[in-house]
């Protein structure tokens, strides 16, 4: 079976043209999904084709961004129709893996995915280092500051009244495992829990 899929990523977008090009193309069933460019948007009618596709099926789309919102996302899915024995073909790009021209492509644009993620990972570590160079630290802010912190060592060492690790805690805005990393064990901390 033919299975086709289209897409558009607004409202305003026209399906026509794909779906045209689909059934020339003799597909048996066309899945779609409208206005779907929006990052969280759900694509269920691609959901369904490849649902619907077992094996010795193929799976048409007009183009290869139709498919795919970024090359890794795209790589993916052509792994998965692989493993269901699942024949691809892409109409613009003239991609058809049930030859070995186009297994070849489907190779090829793994190999982009994949140094596309190396490189996303160098500029990630040269980026971080470069902000340390700089002083900057990367991760949350931190909650406990070295004001918060003092006052929390003196409620806490008050030799007339301590007060619980637990309320001192709650007071200086933090949790009891964020009060305790920073106090370690400097700190006289009276253990009795608080009711």
């Amino acid at each position: 079976m033919r299975i086709g899929y289209a897409r558009v990523s607004t409202d305003e977008q026209d399906l026509a043209a794909q779906i045209d090009a689909l059934q020339a193309d003799g597909c048996d069933r066309i899945f779609t999904d409208k206005a779907s460019g929006r990052a969280g948007v759900e694509r269920a009618g691609l959901a369904d084709a490849v649902g619907q596709l077992g094996s010795g099926d193929v799976l048409v789309v007009w183009s290869l961004d139709r498919l795919g919102r970024s090359l890794s996302q795209l790589v993916l899915l052509l792994d998965t129709l692989q493993g269901k024995s699942v024949e691809f073909r892409s109409l613009k790009e003239s991609i058809d893996t049930g030859s070995a021209a186009g297994r070849l492509q489907v190779h090829m644009l793994a190999a982009l995915a994949e140094f596309e993620r190396a490189r996303i990972a160098e500029r990630t570590r040269a980026g971080l280092a470069a902000a340390r160079k700089r002083g900057r630290v990367g991760g949350r802010p931190v909650k406990l500051t070295s004001t918060k912190l003092e006052a929390a060592r003196q409620l806490l060492d008050d030799p007339d009244r301590p007060m619980p690790p637990a309320d001192v805690a709650r007071a200086v805005g933090v949790s009891r495992a964020t009060l305790y990393r920073h106090i370690g064990s400097t700190a006289k901390v009276e253990t009795t829990p608080s009711l």
